[in-house]
């Protein structure tokens, strides 16, 4: 067998095209899933008992089951329950966001309990409300010291994305697949496909391993 990827440049505006739509998905459900993933955060360190249990299973659960499942059950299922269909990339978006979210407030839990008591104190004797403290105090500071590990939640996500291929969803993996298919050459075209993405996600690592260092340097005690 005879390896040419020069085939490769007739395609490259749709593998443009589908890395496009890979970024778009990563960064609404990377943006979405920080929001989400922060108010989990709250929510499992609730006074109150029951919303701590609550949330919990709900985190276990999108974190212990597979993202391909997810994608799945919110595509072809949800949509039986709200009477109305999904597109591709809502039920996507929506996906890797309650994904994201899950594994993102894990992540702010671990910034929390790095500020200070001192600091909730404060708070209290000053007489902050709850939505001011977690808005004010808390989540600039446990989001600041969670950002490497935020950023590699990021990169995860953009990884899992590769799974929405299965509802036809048209990102990068998709549209590898289709071309594949068409040339019958997949050695290439996975490996193309496999670079691109290894081209995107290996500075972010790089930057999260940076960021780390200053990080951890700068609350060094």
């Amino acid at each position: 067998m005879t390896i040419d990827f020069s085939f490769l440049a007739r395609y490259q505006d749709a593998l443009l095209m589908g890395l496009g739509m890979t970024l778009r998905l990563t960064l609404i459900a990377f943006a979405l899933g920080i929001v989400w993933g922060f108010v989990l955060a709250l929510l499992r360190n609730s006074s109150i008992a029951p919303v701590r249990w609550i949330a919990a299973v709900y985190v276990e659960f999108f974190r212990g089951t597979p993202v391909l499942i997810q994608i799945f059950w919110i595509f072809y299922c949800m949509p039986i329950f709200l009477g109305t269909d999904l597109s591709n990339f809502t039920a996507a978006v929506l996906c890797l966001t309650l994904y994201g979210g899950a594994i993102m407030s894990e992540t702010f839990r671990a910034g929390m309990k790095s500020i200070g008591r001192e600091q909730y104190d404060a708070c209290h004797a000053l007489g902050l409300s709850p939505w001011t403290r977690a808005t004010r105090i808390v989540l600039p500071q446990a989001t600041l010291r969670s950002v490497p590990v935020l950023l590699s939640n990021g990169i995860g996500i953009f990884k899992e994305s590769s799974l929405v291929s299965a509802i036809g969803m048209m990102e990068l993996m998709f549209i590898g697949t289709t071309i594949s298919n068409r040339t019958g050459r997949p050695v290439e075209v996975f490996t193309a496909v496999a670079l691109i993405y290894f081209v995107v996600a290996f500075p972010l690592t790089r930057l999260v391993t940076w960021l780390e260092k200053r990080i951890l340097k700068r609350f060094a005690i």
